[in-house]
């Protein structure tokens, strides 16, 4: 019988741990931000205002009447106010020297940059309600997602803006388009009429368009909403805006006597509605497939 063994557990405990690179908390990436309407153009903490026209109606008038003045005036509608975000991470040097697969001051810039933009995208997300163009579907309490809610909607919008050529977009939940993509899909219980969609989205997942619009997916948390529906628009540009005073910006500062370095994430910007009358938004269910 062989003795004297020398075998793993004898050094496990003072043997290193295998390391391999962390890992970023998911987030999702900008969805709304090219979308809207954005400014430049000023810095500090003004706030910026649009104004909008009384609307007149022409009526017939006779051979001999006199015309009278209406007031055609200008009056304040929204108000775009900044706010500062910001968020830091210190790391020590004994951590950065430490961690080598970690990276740490690299991946903790990232880490801030990624957190800067899904805070502003959240912020523009949070407009949708807002949006006074109309509503379709199950607004308020949600309902089962189908394409009339787009198909609605979309049509909302283009009265809204008084024109079908105005350049929109959707944006839709991906659960809300799951159960879309499974009624236009092989795996729906009847066949669409469009055998096209049928084909794309059973290839793809997707389509890119429908009415002429785009469709963009995000993935928004929907813990909580499940039964209360979630809300998804349709808007053009200028339904929704986002006026940068300082774009978003992570800074490294040495701190000697604490022997580290703090990295500072700071933006300064205003989100919110600028022409809601523009968009419009539903509400559809989007509990987590399952089937």
């Amino acid at each position: 019988m062989t003795t004297g063994l020398n075998m793993w557990s004898d050094v496990s405990s003072i043997s290193n741990s295998i390391l391999v690179d962390a890992t970023f908390v998911v987030r999702e990436a900008t969805v709304f931000l090219p979308h809207v309407l954005q400014f430049s153009d000023m810095t500090g903490g003004n706030t910026r205002k649009n104004y909008g026209y009384n609307s007149n109606t022409a009526g017939t008038i006779g051979e001999s009447t006199d015309l009278t003045s209406t007031t055609f005036a200008a009056t304040a509608m929204q108000t775009l106010t900044p706010k500062e975000i910001g968020l830091q991470y210190f790391v020590t040097d004994l951590r950065a020297e430490s961690e080598s697969p970690d990276r740490i001051k690299t991946d903790a810039g990232r880490d801030l940059g990624l957190a800067a933009a899904a805070k502003i995208d959240g912020d523009i997300y949070d407009l949708f309600g807002s949006l006074t163009g109309g509503s379709a579907g199950g607004t308020g309490t949600g309902g089962t997602p189908t394409w009339g809610f787009i198909a609605a909607a979309i049509a909302q919008a283009r009265s809204a803006n008084k024109r079908s050529n105005v350049p929109l977009v959707c944006f839709v939940h991906g659960y809300v388009w799951s159960v879309l993509a499974k009624s236009a899909s092989v795996a729906g219980s009847s066949l669409a009429q469009a055998p096209g969609y049928t084909e794309e989205i059973t290839r793809n997942g997707y389509v890119a368009t429908f009415m002429g619009v785009p469709l963009y997916q995000f993935y928004r948390d929907v813990a909580g909403q499940a039964s209360t529906g979630l809300k998804n628009a349709v808007i053009p540009r200028e339904a929704l805006a986002v006026d940068w005073r300082r774009p978003i910006r992570v800074e490294g500062d040495r701190d000697a006597s604490l022997r580290g370095t703090e990295f500072n994430m700071s933006a300064v910007y205003a989100a919110g509605i600028w022409r809601p009358e523009l968009g419009v938004y539903f509400d559809a269910l989007a509990a987590t497939p399952t089937s």
